[in-house]
């Protein structure tokens, strides 16, 4: 058996333990890249270990050691508090407000990871708080983000456009930032309403907190179901959301230096995010004692061991020899899709970056034939290869899982990875649909 083949089989039969035994994938995908990558393959150990993603690690640390010290004392419950005072009570504006904070970001040039690093934690406390499932406002963020990815002046969309230019292809760049923006538009209403936004269209919290429109025994407020569970929800847990004491205040100094170090000065977010933790719980090492216990470390863990069996996958040339393969097809049409679904597979598991960087270029031999529209071709390959982040392994996927509540974390990640094979299933030919074919009839 060739090594492509023996990598692509231990893929499979790694997913395949995985889902039918109680076993952390990330911890089983170790020991294939070890056995694949040392015996089928031929790596010696360091570069097997050189594909553990060290930065992701760091990121998924920082945040959620961070955010769990701002949940702690008290400022994520500030923080929800002034939120639903400033959508006016309106509990079904929230998940769109962080949709467009999320899009801006990215668009004005902050790389997805970044802003889902510092928009999720706050959302999943805004779904908790308000009784908004945690899954439909983790992919709202990361439909946000992505979405506004492919601007003009965004990392994704400046990297797409130079190596369409490198190519001597024609560059048409408002045209891929809308295609990216309308595609995650349409994705994140479709999972607002499947996931309980009509409930909240007719739900609204009080400033104080407090969901609903009706009473009921003992003033308990009653939601749009005619129970009293919101009233839980939807009141700080925290005694002093609606006022800020002192740790307060620095904690949201030392977010709004994570934000201003990732986005305006390129620092990296988990580094950042870890220093900001530590001066902290400098600043109050008592109260912050157990926050590093509530670090997604079994998340961290899966992570990490994906990635790592992906940077086998790549070394043995597997991705490589099917995407030639594909390339050199004589029905440019069937190519094309394949092709989206090739880079939508892989960055499901991979950087979205690395990806574009691999994908596009193998497209180029018939683009330049004219078979295809070329706008239409890079658009559905970009957005393929990015709006499966929504994947539990990808960094996006892997921050909101993170950041879930330790008793829901292992149902949060089930219904991402079932929501992110539906895309990934799902994504690229309606990618294809929307962008190729209309150019080829």
């Amino acid at each position: 058996m060739s090594p492509q083949a023996a990598s692509i089989l231990g893929l499979v039969v790694m997913f395949v333990v995985a889902t039918a035994l109680p076993i952390n994938m990330g911890a089983l995908a170790l020991a294939m890249a070890f056995l694949i990558g040392s015996f089928v393959v031929g790596m010696p150990a360091d570069r097997i270990i050189a594909g553990f993603p060290g930065d992701l690690f760091v990121t998924l640390v920082g945040i959620t050691y961070l955010f769990a010290i701002a949940q702690k004392n008290g400022t994520i419950d500030w923080l929800v508090h002034q939120a639903v005072r400033a959508v006016r009570g309106h509990i079904a504006a929230i998940p769109w407000v962080m949709f467009a904070v999320a899009a801006a970001l990215t668009a004005v040039g902050a790389v997805s990871p970044a802003a889902c690093a510092i928009l999720a934690p706050v959302a999943l406390q805004f779904a908790r708080a308000y009784g908004i499932s945690p899954l439909m406002m983790g992919l709202v963020v990361i439909h946000g983000a992505q979405g506004g990815g492919f601007s003009p002046i965004s990392i994704y969309g400046g990297i797409t456009n130079q190596i369409v230019a490198r190519s001597g292809l024609p560059v048409g760049e408002t045209s891929l930032f809308l295609a990216s923006l309308g595609y995650n538009l349409l994705c994140a209403i479709a999972v607002f309403f499947l996931f309980g936004g009509r409930a909240l269209l007719a739900r609204r919290a009080a400033a104080d907190g407090v969901t609903g429109d009706e009473h009921g025994p003992g003033g308990l407020p009653m939601s749009g179901h005619g129970t009293s569970a919101d009233a839980v929800l939807a009141t700080p847990s925290h005694p002093s959301a609606a006022r800020l004491d002192a740790q307060q205040a620095a904690t949201l100094i030392g977010l709004a230096a994570l934000a201003i170090g990732a986005l305006a000065f390129s620092l990296n977010v988990g580094l950042v995010a870890v220093t900001v933790a530590v001066a902290l719980t400098l600043i109050a090492p008592n109260e912050q004692k157990g926050a590093v216990d509530k670090i997604g470390w079994s998340t961290i863990l899966l992570v990490g061991g994906v990635v790592t069996y992906v940077g086998v996958l790549q070394k043995s040339g597997a991705i490589d020899q099917v995407g030639q393969g594909v390339s050199g097809m004589g029905a440019p049409l069937l190519a094309a899709l394949l092709l989206c679904y090739i880079g939508g597979v892989v960055s499901a598991f991979a950087s979205s970056v690395g990806v574009l960087g691999a994908i596009i270029p193998l497209a180029v031999p018939f683009l330049q034939q004219g078979q295809i529209g070329t706008a239409g071709m890079i658009a559905a390959l970009a957005v393929s290869s990015t709006v499966v982040d929504v994947s539990p392994f990808s960094t996006n996927g892997a921050l909101v899982v993170a950041n879930a509540e330790p008793g829901e974390r292992e149902s949060v990640y089930r219904r991402f990875l079932i929501y992110s094979i539906v895309i990934v299933l799902a994504g690229p030919p309606l990618a294809w649909l929307f962008f190729i074919l209309p150019g080829w009839m």
